[in-house]
């Protein structure tokens, strides 16, 4: 009687190795090899410092937003070579960021000083802006006081702008002289109240000594007009 052998389920040794020899022989076998990547020491220190400075001028603005001081800013019109007042100054807190801005303590010495240039309201002070003397109110020149009419002044004038000042002839006269220009550039240094019908008042303006006795007269007898320049400023 026969024994019937029952298979082992085991494969032989021979195809174990001819699998492995197969699975060697592939493609994944066949790849090419990898160069190591090149390192650059130089551009990652870089990078490094860069990301390092970006942060240390950030925490710098920020502790500096912090640091408040107290500084003068122009709350009306100054015209250059004008002088200073209290009224035209005002206290402001601003962050300090190292312009010299002049410091709302020291208003009582800017008084006492003139503009160098025009300056408009909102403006922060500093100190390039102050001048020990000016050459406006200064020897060889003279304030002319003028009661303008409407129409003979524009009515937007302000403390500081430039105007011409104009000899303009009364109809009514007897002379057959033109308009002429008396003063090129004069200063405006004060305007006062508006007239009630219009837009004329009370301007006093800084011109030649030479020439004002001329505006003085012609100004009596309701001869003088001014005429703004904007960009004399």
């Amino acid at each position: 009687m026969r024994t019937s052998e029952k298979p082992t389920g085991r494969v032989p040794v021979n195809a174990e190795r001819q699998t492995s020899a197969a699975a060697l022989s592939g493609p994944a076998s066949r790849k090419l090899p990898v160069p190591p990547r090149e390192r650059k020491p130089a551009l990652a220190a870089l990078a490094v410092l860069l990301i390092l400075g970006g942060a240390l001028a950030t925490t710098l603005l920020v502790l500096r937003s912090g640091d408040r001081v107290s500084a003068i800013a122009i709350s009306q019109q100054v015209g250059a070579g004008q002088r200073f007042t209290e009224a035209v100054m005002k206290e402001v807190q601003i962050a300090d960021t190292g312009i010299g801005y002049v410091a709302w303590a020291d208003r009582a010495r800017v008084a006492e000083n003139y503009a160098r240039v025009t300056l408009i309201p909102g403006t922060l002070l500093t100190r390039d802006m102050v001048v020990s003397a000016s050459r406006e109110l200064g020897p060889g020149k003279a304030q002319v006081g003028l009661a303008l009419k409407p129409g003979q002044s524009p009515g937007t004038l302000e403390r500081g702008d430039r105007v011409q000042v104009i000899y303009v002839p009364s109809k009514g006269g007897s002379t057959n002289e033109e308009s002429r220009v008396l003063a090129q550039s004069a200063l405006v240094h004060q305007v006062g109240a508006p007239g009630r019908s219009g837009s004329g008042g009370l301007v006093t303006v800084i011109v030649d000594s030479s020439v004002s006795p001329t505006i003085v007269a012609y100004a009596s007898s309701g001869e003088i007009a001014l005429a703004e320049l904007p960009g004399a400023r």
